[in-house]
């Protein structure tokens, strides 16, 4: 009966442990000053294999692309849209129908934003993103993030 009972309760906390959820992207943040009023920000996602991340320029039909939103702050001016830097795979997804691009390994979105007058303060919003591998895709995850310029 013990044993039973050993088995039971280890089942039950491996079945717990395996059922949680997976997030296999880990983001950083910085900001690079270029200029007296103009900064780079700069958002690195590592991704995890197998799994990969979409660009924001994927297609309607398919997958849910990165996106980036900004919250209002009036000391800052974002200028320009995110542009991303990394090794573009551009496929035919038979799951979604249509071609996708994503990015494996790491990729790196920049944003380049105006902060007005002398002050210190910071930028801050979410990032959207989906991640799929051969087998399977994750629900689109929202990460908020602030950066200090």
């Amino acid at each position: 009966m013990k044993k039973l009972l050993a088995f039971l309760v280890f089942g039950m906390y491996f079945s717990v442990a395996h059922a949680q959820i997976k997030d296999p992207v880990s983001w950083k943040y910085a900001a690079v000053k270029k200029s007296a009023d103009t900064y780079e920000v700069v958002i690195t996602a590592s991704v995890e294999k197998p799994w990969h991340i979409y660009s924001q320029n994927t297609g309607a039909g398919g997958p849910v692309p990165t996106s980036f939103s900004f919250k209002k702050n009036p000391l800052v001016s974002v200028e320009g849209k995110t542009i991303e830097l990394g090794k573009l795979q551009k496929v035919y997804d038979n799951n979604f129908k249509t071609e996708v691009l994503y990015y494996s390994g790491q990729v790196v979105f920049k944003q380049l934003v105006k902060v007005r007058g002398n002050v210190k303060t910071n930028i801050s919003g979410t990032v959207e993103y989906m991640v799929c591998d051969d087998q399977q895709c994750l629900p689109p995850t929202k990460k908020s993030f602030d950066v200090k310029l």
